[in-house]
């Protein structure tokens, strides 16, 4: 028991936990990188989690003397059993313990999450599932780095690891660094210690007498690596200060993030605006969806418009942070905002379209139901519009419940000092053209920008009559086109809805440089302000302007009459003298307005090849992805192989034909300490060739041991004839050594370190004096040596 104990305790080398801090510190100093695309330390959890749980592999496999395969086994064995906790706490049950959709999340997460992870708006969400990627990196990026260092003797293979985890989080993260200059003179300084520490602890040569060690000279080494290792650090401090003052007025860095763009445009979609009055029309009692949750007073925003191009009121291209501004959906949204918190829960019923009802400020939505995954995945927010769109498209039965914060609504009292926004918006050339000098008229008396508001709203709302021009009304056409506008302010009395009249009100304001925006949504009327459910049908659609105050936000407005003051005159009928007709916009290719808003289907064919190409697109990102973190854990193979290659080369190839020889015997050796042959250092190869022979059945090994010797330490060099029967005689030796164990102990072999690390062989100085003690005989060709003597009499 005591033996086994020594012999598994031997197999971590002094100073080990050195190697472990090292390695933790620099992958730390490394993803801290995160910190700007989660906007904070919500992913630090998952991040030290991965790491601290992949040198826990690393050490355990290394102490115990396992090999690759069982590395990677453990590996996925703990990314499986704590990746739950760690990285996708919401789907395991308790926030501990993984379930079904755990693991299958886990399982999908290694090739799906840095996609996802890259789309979506940063800063990202931890509660998105993106905490998949921190973890991925620390606990592989841990294992390599941590397996490396506690099995080779060289740091710059264990370094590697390290570098390739800052390079994805640089690449995966985004254009605004964290930390840059803390970053780069921790992990240099880390380093530079690590190294000096390294060789404090480096093991001595076993053929190097202790006596024969000079005390004050081992002193003055290690005294000199310290200071060696201060000013690396320090030099290292003052370059990474120096880059960072050069570089930081370069501009942020480019990332993959920058060339990924979502797949989705906004203007692909027609104005819900079109169809209001279609909607009041056939779905005025039906029943389009219900809302659980709605405050009192609070309003379902569908869509928010603020460009209007003569016909339609519709979003505005005017890239980020505009009202085309769509972005994948994440959460986390209302970071920041001041309000009432609300969770309302929507269960759709005859509504169908891509705009998804919602409320303002959004912080979050939860899709439920059988298409969960795929609403969530083609959702699309504007947060500076609270409005959502769904490509997919919503159905009767899909249910999804909105986390939001509701702003209180300041009184005019609270306004009278506000200014309006600072945003600047597009007069339209079509509208009418005395609709400015209206404007100014309505607003002389006002003095400040909220009477300014509610004088424009009062003019409409108290001087116009309303209509929806159904069976038994008064005639009130629909649409909100240029003529539709000049007709309803150039009539004896102004006659409309919510539609002519909040596209009125918002051009009017825009007249007046006011920044302004129509909506469309529902909102109960006064009698079911306060029922906890609110039932929406067509006939509690509404339109109504936004305006925006300084400190305040958008504030709603008004400009509809109410829909009890009907016109005076049913045979109402515009002047005879009207005013100059507006110039008229060329049509735009929009459907009819009576129809309800849909994608032309002209343009099938082309969404079609538009994805496939970004199916293809997503493929080859899917499979260059897979592929590089294949290549990755697979790099510490591909190194040991070839390290295995170049040094059976440089053997084989050695300059003189004795130490060819003697390499053959060493690569034989090399193969049996890789199969599990327990070599004391020291031994002579009549010895190691005992030790081949009864470990693993070798017998083979006894006879080139003999020859070997003789060769070796014989009068001459051997020809190159002997030198090539003898390495013929050792690949038969290797190639009987690998047909008596199995596949996986064959495949263990090739990937052991043990030959490459030393144990179980003679050290390098041992080497140099029996190759100082061969070239003695041949220089003393009287000298023969006993071993020899003994060797050529037992030959066959």
């Amino acid at each position: 028991m005591t033996a086994t104990k020594t012999t598994a305790q031997s197999r971590l080398r002094p100073g080990w936990v050195i190697d472990i801090v090292a390695v933790g510190m620099l992958l730390l100093a490394a993803l801290v990188g995160f910190w700007t695309t989660f906007a904070g330390p919500s992913f630090l959890l998952a991040a030290v989690g991965g790491i601290v749980l992949g040198l826990a592999v690393a050490t355990l496999c290394a102490w115990r003397g396992w090999g690759i395969l069982i590395v990677t086994g453990a590996t996925i064995v703990v990314y499986f059993l704590f990746g739950g906790a760690l990285a996708l706490p919401h789907t395991a049950l308790l926030g501990v313990i993984p379930t079904l959709d755990t693991l299958s999340a886990l399982a999908t997460g290694v090739v799906t999450s840095w996609k996802q992870l890259l789309t979506t708006v940063a800063p990202v969400s931890a509660a998105d599932g993106h905490l998949l990627v921190p973890f991925l990196i620390g606990l592989v990026a841990g294992v390599l780095s941590a397996s490396l260092a506690l099995r080779l003797r060289h740091l710059i293979w264990s370094l590697l690891p390290v570098i390739a985890a800052l390079f994805l989080v640089i690449a995966l993260g985004v254009p605004t660094a964290a930390f840059p200059l803390a970053q780069g003179i921790a992990i240099a300084a880390v380093a530079a210690v690590w190294m000096s520490l390294r060789s404090w602890w480096a093991p001595q040569s076993a053929a190097v007498n202790v006596s024969e060690a000079d005390p004050s000279r081992a002193r003055h080494m290690r005294t000199r690596r310290l200071i060696g290792g201060a000013v690396v650090i320090a030099l290292a401090a003052g370059a990474g200060a120096a880059v960072n003052a050069v570089t930081a007025q370069a501009g942020p860095r480019s990332v993959f993030r920058d060339a990924i763009i979502p797949p989705f445009n906004i203007r692909d979609y027609a104005s819900p605006l079109q169809g209001y009055r279609k909607t009041v029309r056939d779905q005025k009692t039906k029943t389009l969806f219900t809302v659980t949750g709605l405050p009192e007073g609070g309003r379902v925003r569908l869509a928010a418009m603020d460009g209007w191009d003569g016909m339609v009121y519709n979003v505005t291209d005017g890239g980020p942070g505009s009202s085309s501004a769509f972005l994948p959906l994440r959460s986390d949204m209302a970071i920041g905002a001041e309000g009432v918190p609300a969770q309302l829960r929507f269960e759709i019923a005859d509504y169908s379209g891509v705009w998804l009802p919602g409320t303002s400020v959004v912080d979050d939505v939860r899709f439920e139901g059988e298409r969960a995954d795929a609403l969530r995945r083609t959702a699309y927010s504007n947060s500076s519009t609270d409005t959502t769109i769904v490509t997919a498209g919503l159905k009767k039965g899909d249910a999804y419940t909105v986390d939001a914060v509701v702003p209180a609504r300041p009184s005019d009292d609270q306004l009278k000092d506000a200014k309006f926004a600072n945003i600047r918006q597009k007069v339209s050339p079509y509208s009418p053209d005395d609709l400015s000098a209206t404007a100014a008229d309505v607003v002389t008396d006002a003095e400040t920008p909220i009477e300014q508001a509610r004088a424009l709203e009062t003019y409409f709302a108290e001087g116009g009559f309303f209509s929806h021009g159904l069976e038994g009304e008064v005639l009130s056409r629909a649409g909100h086109t240029a003529e539709r506008i000049s007709t309803l302010l150039g009539g004896d009395q102004m006659i409309g809805d919510d539609e002519q009249y909040a596209a009125a009100m918002a051009l009017a304001a825009q007249e007046l440089g006011i920044p302004v925006r129509v909506v469309m949504g529902w909102y109960p009327d006064a009698d079911r302000k306060g029922d906890p459910v609110f039932t929406a049908t067509g006939d509690d659609v509404h339109a109504w302007v936004e305006i925006a105050f300084q400190g305040y936000g958008w504030l709603p407005f008004d400009p509809t009459p109410p829909e009890d003051k009907v016109p005076q005159d049913q045979n109402t009928k515009p002047r005879v003298d009207p005013k100059p007709q507006v110039l008229q916009p060329p049509p735009p290719p929009q459907e009819p307005v009576d129809l309800p808003p849909t994608v032309p289907d002209d343009r099938k064919a082309e969404d079609d090849s538009l994805n496939v190409l970004g199916l293809i697109g997503t493929i080859l990102a899917i499979a260059g992805i897979s592929l590089g973190v294949l290549l990755l854990l697979a790099s510490p193979f591909f190194v040991i192989g070839a390290w295995k290659a170049a040094r059976r080369r440089a053997r084989r190839n050695a300059e003189r034909h004795s130490d060819r020889i003697s390499g053959g015997w060493d690569e034989l050796t090399d193969r049996a300490i890789d199969h599990g042959a327990r070599i004391a250092p020291g031994g002579t190869r009549v010895e190691e060739a005992d030790v081949m022979a009864s470990a693993l059945t070798l017998p083979a090994a006894t006879a080139l041991a003999v020859r070997a010797d003789g060769q070796v330490f014989g009068p001459g060099d051997p020809s190159a004839e002997e030198v090539d029967a003898f390495w013929r005689e050792v690949d038969a030796a290797i190639g009987e050594l690998r047909g008596a164990t199995t596949f996986w102990g064959r495949t263990r072999a090739r990937l052991s370190l043990r030959s490459l690390k030393g144990e179980g062989r003679m050290s390098e100085r041992i080497q140099e004096l029996k190759d100082a003690a061969a070239a003695r005989v041949r220089r003393e060709p009287g000298n023969i040596d006993k071993n020899r003597t003994t060797s050529e009499s037992e030959t066959p």
